[in-house]
């Protein structure tokens, strides 16, 4: 009896390690507009393909935003370091810089250069620990890869220790990447570039799949005539750019050994779903299904190919999807809910206005952005007078506008729950409002800020794994993922 129960514990210990060992390789991908819904009209459109066999075999949930989301980057950043915009710092694509009183992208960083782009991109806005990181502190000697279609996207991927990280440039038409990351631009991505590879395949006329009539949601106008682009006038929104990134993440793998031995290795991708006509992350048009039928046969030959090479039990993929455009406004209009616009830009303006009107004609207010008025407090110290009165005063004049939900100086929202976890103490105003359900954000009457206005949007996670490891039950947070990835 003691001997069988020494080999029962020994067996069982045995599987335990098996279980959670960490795999050979790990694939993550980001993939825009991916939305649930999506995937679920067009399964029996697919008899065979990587959505179908993540659909059949994975670990599947939806994944719900924490704060708000806007159709930027800042559910990247959450996805990718595990927390909220108030700790990892990206609450929007770019933010509002006193000393000029300009806008500035969130990760532009003029101590990395561009390779083959005049972007200068880092992480070093992130004020978090990402996946890729963790990986790193786990296993120094990981190979880390980041490829993608959007070159903030990918660089939010890549964190702040990938090996490399690397984007496409739809007008150069070629791959380009940061010094910010050690090995530059890869080779397998240089090679790609001498051979000319990408204006190869953007040189392809894009066409539907189907005959038409075959598609779910054709528009009256491709019911007549189709849909036909030359890909490379639209590449960031055509099938090419997500047939290039697995392309390439293939020809890496194969030239750094990714998964061959025993040291874990990671490769982040970023791929897209959204069409170029696209208003919606919802399928509304056949081009818009045409991509859904061309990426899964895209991450069908990444599977087939990584099984072939390294074997299925040796790596496992994650596919989570990104909220870009949420739901149409058109859809929200056919079911009487029209989305309405707030100008920054002009509250901003009228909000200087009635600061003169107090307290004399200067320049009172430095400018508008996102959810914040910033105050000019060279000016108010100049004056002497009191900071915490005058943003009392801009917080409740604010109030007044139509489609102000609430607004209040920046030291009290931090307090708000329904603000706290979106906004960043490095690039809050001095003022911050909130907007009533079904108000965009816009910083002129033609540059919108908000692109999603859903209240709260979901997205879709699929988790795949060839070696044998439990998985959680039900819904998770946006934060989780790197739980699923490491514990």
């Amino acid at each position: 009896m003691r001997t069988t129960y020494i080999h029962t514990t020994l067996v069982i210990s045995l599987i335990s390690v098996l279980t959670f060992a960490a795999p050979r390789l790990t694939v993550v991908a980001v993939v825009d507009g991916l939305d649930s819904d999506n995937l679920t009209l067009l399964r029996p459109y697919w008899q065979k393909g990587g959505l179908r066999t993540l659909s059949e075999e994975a670990y599947q949930t939806t994944v719900t935003f924490p704060h708000e989301v806007y159709g930027g980057n800042e559910t990247t950043a959450t996805l990718m370091a595990g927390t909220t915009p108030d700790r990892h710092g990206y609450t929007m694509d770019y933010y509002f810089l006193r000393r000029d009183r300009e806008l500035h992208g969130m990760l532009d960083d003029p101590a990395a250069k561009g390779i083959g782009t005049p972007l200068t991109l880092s992480a070093k806005a992130l004020l978090s620990r990402t996946i890729s990181d963790r990986m790193r502190l786990l296993y120094p000697a990981a190979k880390i890869y980041a490829i993608g279609i959007r070159p903030e996207t990918t660089v939010l991927m890549a964190g702040h220790t990938a090996n490399a990280c690397c984007w496409l440039d739809s007008e150069g038409l070629q791959w380009v990447a940061s010094s910010a990351y050690s090995e530059g631009l890869p080779s397998a991505a240089y090679d790609q570039n001498q051979s000319m590879r990408i204006p190869t395949l953007a040189a392809r006329q894009w066409l539907p799949r189907m005959d038409i009539p075959a598609y779910a949601c054709p528009t009256a106008q491709e019911r007549k005539k189709g849909f036909a682009y030359e890909s490379a006038q639209v590449l960031p929104c055509s099938p090419v750019a997500n047939t290039l990134v697995i392309e390439l993440a293939l020809a890496m793998q194969q030239s750094e050994k990714l998964g061959v031995d025993a040291q874990p290795d990671m490769l982040l991708l970023n791929l897209n779903t959204l069409s170029p006509q696209a208003t919606g992350d919802r399928i509304a048009s056949a081009e818009h299904e045409d991509m859904y039928l061309w990426l899964n046969q895209d991450l069908g030959y990444l599977m087939e190919q990584l099984n072939r090479r390294i074997g299925r039990e040796n790596y496992q993929i994650l596919v989570v999807g990104r909220p870009v455009l949420g739901v149409a406004p058109g859809t929200l209009a056919d079911i009487h809910m029209p989305v309405q616009q707030f100008n920054v830009d002009r509250a901003a303006a009228l909000t200087g206005t009635y600061l003169m009107a107090i307290y004399g004609h200067e320049r009172w207010v430095d400018g508008g952005y996102g959810q914040s008025v910033y105050l000019n407090r060279t000016l108010i110290e100049q004056k002497r007078l009191n900071l915490e009165t005058i943003q009392r005063q801009v917080a409740n004049f604010l109030m007044d506008f139509e489609g102000v939900q609430t607004a209040m100086p920046a030291h009290e929202a931090v307090l708000y729950p329904p603000l706290a976890s979106t906004l960043s103490k490095r690039h809050t105003g001095d003022v911050v409002f909130m907007l009533q359900p079904g108000w965009q954000l816009m910083q002129n009457d033609k540059q919108p800020i908000d692109r999603v206005i859903d209240e709260q949007p979901r997205s879709p996670l699929l988790f795949w794994s060839g070696a044998l490891r439990p998985m959680p039950e039900g819904k998770i947070d946006a934060t989780g993922i790197a739980g699923l990835l490491f514990e």
